[in-house]
């Protein structure tokens, strides 16, 4: 049988139509409107925009090469509790933060101009506040501690901001080899512990938990890092131990561990803290942090306290001012204030009754007013405090010796 005869193939070439041009660009004749609050909008992105080309990557040797900023940075927590109570407490101290878009990272306070605001993780606000990235910022005093680790740039401003509260704690198994074990003494003292069995312990603080081990006495220990509920690792037998922060101790119970004693490592809570160098050399920073210091400090103070206003007859204001100094619940922060009510009987004005005014705290509230009464207090009338404005705030004077300018002019 012949074989078949084969042909070559040859390429197939196909002429192409030829591209038209593109049409020519339109561009709507209709207005655009900007309102306050796409200008407001329009504001932060372009700031967020001119800040964000500024950060480089929190490296502080690059730096040098970014041109210096003129906008003050407020770091802020930007999930969980922590973060909302925050936000909460700048609105209860009038500095409410302005969020255009909620997925956006910056925002602003409008009565703090110059100022931005950038959410960022607890841990990363610290971190930027020593790279110079962040001026001022709000976490809990662990992330401080943790992540500072002392650092002498880092300023704490007030250290006693009334949420976030929580301790950092060491916690064992209650049972097995740790069921009489209660304190840090009897678990360094365990023979268990050798070099090549060292006490295991998971926990999310390498900094922090090495350095309290290592003053108290433990030199067998070795440090594995989990994410997620700490609780169920020594259950799975991946560690003897565990090193975490805890509120309320339900969660240790719950899963049969315990705290010991001696086994604080720190007490947290919210801090407002700062760069000293951006306090020294960044201008308005300083200022800014005394407006933001005033304000917590006046709320706080207020927080819990009441007005009290009654009338009271009397003969004078001073008798009736030594009645009242004379219950020890009505002294209120400096004193009470006696105030005489006028009134007109038979043609003739004069002060039968005296107003007083107090401070009580919620807790003494009810006890305050029964003393009141007994003294011949009436009409009793009141209110929440919202404010309280000392001379100075206590905390000021500090900060400026710390930094070396106390006596400045400011």
């Amino acid at each position: 049988m012949a074989a078949a005869a084969t042909t070559p193939l040859r390429p197939q070439f196909r002429q192409c139509t030829p591209l038209s041009p593109p049409p020519p660009a339109t561009f709507s004749s209709a207005p655009f409107l900007l309102t306050p609050s796409t200008t407001s909008f329009l504001k932060i992105r372009l700031r967020a925009a001119a800040s964000t080309a500024a950060v480089l990557n929190g490296n502080p040797a690059d730096h040098a090469q970014a041109a210096p900023r003129t906008e003050i940075r407020l770091g802020l927590p930007s999930k969980g509790r922590m973060a909302n109570d925050t936000l909460e407490l700048l609105k209860d101290c009038q500095l409410a933060v302005r969020q255009v878009n909620p997925r956006q990272y910056v925002a602003d306070i409008p009565l703090l101009p110059n100022l931005e605001v950038w959410f960022q993780r607890p841990k990363d606000i610290v971190r930027k506040l020593l790279s110079g990235d962040l001026d001022l910022g709000f976490v809990g005093l662990d992330t401080v501690s943790e992540y500072g680790q002392g650092d002498e740039d880092l300023v704490i401003v007030h250290d006693a901001l009334d949420y976030g509260s929580c301790h950092l704690s060491v916690a064992i198994p209650k049972y097995g080899i740790f069921e009489n074990i209660s304190s840090i003494e009897e678990l360094a003292k365990m023979p268990q512990w050798t070099a090549e069995k060292p006490l295991r312990v998971a926990t999310g603080f390498t900094y922090l938990g090495p350095k309290f081990m290592k003053e108290n006495g433990l030199k067998h220990v070795v440090f594995s890092t989990a994410d997620g509920a700490l609780e169920a690792a020594p259950a799975m037998g991946i560690a003897d131990a565990i090193l975490d922060l805890v509120s309320s101790g339900t969660t240790l119970r719950e899963n049969n561990l315990k705290e010991i004693e001696g086994g604080v490592v720190l007490e947290s809570q919210a801090v407002f803290i700062a760069s000293r160098k951006s306090l020294i050399q960044h201008n308005g920073v300083l200022d800014i942090t005394h407006e933001i210091l005033e304000r917590l400090e006046a709320h706080l103070r207020a927080a819990g306290q009441f007005t009290v206003v009654a009338n009271m007859r009397g003969s004078s204001a001073e008798e009736v001012a030594e009645r009242i100094l004379g219950q020890p619940s009505l002294s209120g922060l400096q004193g009470p204030t006696v105030s005489p009510v006028f009134c007109k009987r038979d043609g003739i004005v004069r002060a039968e009754y005296y107003a007083i005014v107090i401070c009580v705290r919620k807790k003494a509230l009810y006890e305050s007013i029964q003393q009141l009464r007994a003294i011949g207090g009436s009409g009793v009338l009141v209110s929440p405090l919202t404010y309280i404005f000392d001379e100075e705030t206590p905390r000021w004077p500090q900060l400026l010796s710390n930094l070396g300018l106390l006596g400045e002019k400011h």
